[in-house]
């Protein structure tokens, strides 16, 4: 029997680290789970600990680690703030760090784990967003396995072939729950309908990326640093059944698709068991059953967050940074009933209009041009 993978779990509380969870609870002879981080929600992570037997955890928040500190035995090893969560991607005794944690606080978690040597499986897609350049440097060869179920697919498609063969990416997107509304009906959805995502189920954020398209955005700028594709390579298309998750074209027209169900445990399992397949986390597809795939181009005029996001990664720099901080303020202010669904583009665009883009320097430089988006973006609010 081979030795269990020791896997970091930051984000362990939200909708991917509960679901890698899942995946480590039917794997226990080759997951070990032996660090959890988290932000405020220390109720779930002390269950998360004892259920798991995890000896060492952290929350940013420092009101819910000193609750955690007090629920777990002393054994447990419990971190306070950002730093403590970040310092658990560089822990020795780690092997693949899963970095679940949501927006760009995401960043430093990833270099920390690239550069400590560990593996990383990434679900946070702010990371390659807002600094790409500087957590490319560090992935070398079979250390970074994308997690978001596109880029997955994308990656598998990829798996012996040659990159130079690679003439175009589709990218696929369900459209989320308004496609095919125009941008003036949309002037008054609530966030109970923008949350109501007729595939997926995903966390609040993300959610919300999905129903204004930013999320596609993001997406196309992670699969350029991921891949090494032009943007002019990447193409978008809407794929309301999200049973083709990503396609890859090569240079003769020959296209790899990938399909299977729309259940994020599928690439969570892939990125941690990763050369190797392990068993099937749910039934398969029945394409006998199946229908219709249907596939359309996106409407931009409805949904502008998706050209916003790939005009700025092909401005690159710190362009990204500053349209991912503003579309963060904007999503969480309409989360909070703060403002308008349509007020999210209007708020990227008024930030990314005011931004002087240069190139990354470090990810202090990222942190400081995202301060100064977030300021800008509460302002335009």
């Amino acid at each position: 029997m081979s030795t269990p993978v020791r896997i970091a779990l930051l984000g362990s509380t939200g909708s991917i680290g509960r679901q890698a969870l899942q995946v480590a609870e039917r794997f226990p002879d080759r997951i070990r789970v032996a660090a959890l981080a988290a932000n405020a929600n220390d109720t779930l992570l002390v269950e998360q600990a004892l259920a798991f037997g995890v000896p060492a955890v952290a929350l940013a928040d420092e009101a819910a680690a000193s609750r955690a500190r007090r629920a777990l035995p002393d054994a447990v090893e419990v971190g306070t703030g950002g730093a403590a969560v970040v310092g658990l991607a560089e822990r020795p005794d780690i092997d693949v760090v899963l970095n679940a944690l949501v927006g760009a606080a995401g960043l430093r978690a990833s270099v920390a784990a690239l550069t400590a040597g560990r593996r990383l499986a990434l679900a946070n897609k702010e990371s390659l967003v807002v600094g790409g350049d500087l957590v490319m440097r560090h992935a070398t060869s079979g250390r970074l396995l994308p997690v978001d179920s596109e880029h997955s697919a994308i990656f598998q498609c990829l798996e012996g072939e040659p990159r130079e063969a690679v003439s175009r990416i589709w990218l696929t997107a369900s459209g989320g729950p308004f496609w095919g509304r125009s941008r003036s009906s949309m002037s008054g959805v609530t966030v109970e309908e923008a949350l109501a995502h007729p595939r997926w189920t995903m966390g609040p954020k993300i959610t919300i990326d999905s129903a204004t398209l930013m999320n596609k955005g993001l997406e196309a700028i992670e699969a350029h640093f991921l891949f090494d594709v032009g943007y002019d390579e990447i193409t978008v298309v809407i794929h309301p059944q999200s049973c083709v998750h990503s396609m890859v074209e090569f240079a003769d027209g020959s296209v790899k698709a990938h399909l299977g169900a729309t259940d994020m445990r599928i690439p969570i399992q892939y990125a941690l068991s990763y050369p190797e397949r392990w068993g099937a986390p749910l039934p398969p597809v029945d394409f006998r059953t199946l229908g219709s795939l249907e596939f359309d181009a996106p409407d931009t005029d409805a949904f502008p967050c998706l050209e916003l996001a790939i005009a700025a990664g092909r401005v690159g720099g710190t362009m990204p940074a500053a349209m991912n901080a503003a579309n963060e303020i904007a999503v969480g202010a309409f989360l909070d009933g703060a403002a308008a669904f349509l007020d999210i583009p209007r708020v990227v665009e008024h930030v990314m209009t005011r931004h002087d883009p240069v190139p990354l320097e470090s990810v202090e430089h990222v942190e400081a041009v995202d301060e100064w988006a977030r300021s800008a973006a509460r302002a335009a609010l």
